[in-house]
């Protein structure tokens, strides 16, 4: 999702206008994506390859159907049925060699991977970034500690209000629910930045109800958008 100088600078104008009736400090970061989420090839591939043969089996798949399949010769004796036992197994662990591979390479295709892992994994690991976001810049060093962190990730389709304690002292925290919702319509619309703009509005109005303006209100924290880079994929 691009956003044109234009955009960085309807951002930053609208929290400079939110934060000029607010002692509050808005900060916004977007996040193409926060994770790559590798863990979710490699559990699909290992559920997919110890579900799927066992469900073959049920099914009425059967060792000696497995060795008569891939060629393997019949023992009439009944004193070798250990070495079609063997054989089978053999198979057995190949085919589920397969589909573990197999699984891992559909499930590591960006969308097939965002799609299969879990959205609890997917709210963990954006309130990870978010929170990551909101200390390694300062928000809770904030005079008063009234830094409010607009974070939202792309990919996860996610996004989070994150205020320190001293906003939340105040200002309940249903309020915030508000500037999440404005900030997802917007970029459910492709529109990062008027997601980003409506977001900042709200939340200014918010923060001049309970947290006014101080003696000389200074501008503690940058007013642009932070964009993030992509997550290293190693």
């Amino acid at each position: 999702m691009d956003l044109s100088k234009q955009d960085h600078q309807r951002i930053a104008a609208a929290v400079a206008k939110a934060e000029s009736t607010t002692a509050g400090e808005i900060y916004c970061v977007l996040a193409p994506e926060v994770s790559d989420y590798k863990e979710t090839p490699l559990v699909w591939a290992a559920a997919s390859a110890l579900v799927l043969p066992a469900l073959a089996l049920f099914a009425g798949l059967r060792p000696h159907m497995l060795t008569d399949l891939f060629g393997g010769w019949t023992v009439a004796h009944e004193t070798a049925s250990d070495a079609t036992i063997f054989s089978a197994l053999s198979i057995y662990i190949a085919i589920q060699a397969v589909v573990f591979v197999t699984a891992a390479l559909v499930v590591s295709l960006g969308p097939v991977r965002r799609a299969l892992t879990p959205g609890p994994l997917k709210t963990a690991r954006v309130h990870q970034a978010a929170m990551q976001q909101f200390l390694s810049h300062g928000l809770h060093l904030t005079e008063g500690r009234t830094g409010v962190l607009l974070f939202a990730s792309v990919a996860d389709h996610r996004a989070e209000v994150v205020a320190d304690e001293g906003i939340y002292a105040k200002a309940p925290r249903e309020v915030w629910d508000e500037v999440v919702d404005l900030l997802i319509a917007g970029l459910k619309k492709g529109d990062a930045a008027s997601g980003f703009v409506a977001a900042v509005e709200r939340s200014g109005q918010i923060l001049a109800e309970y947290v006014p303006p101080r003696a000389g209100n200074p501008n503690e924290l940058p007013d642009g958008l932070v964009v993030l880079p992509r997550p290293d994929r190693g």
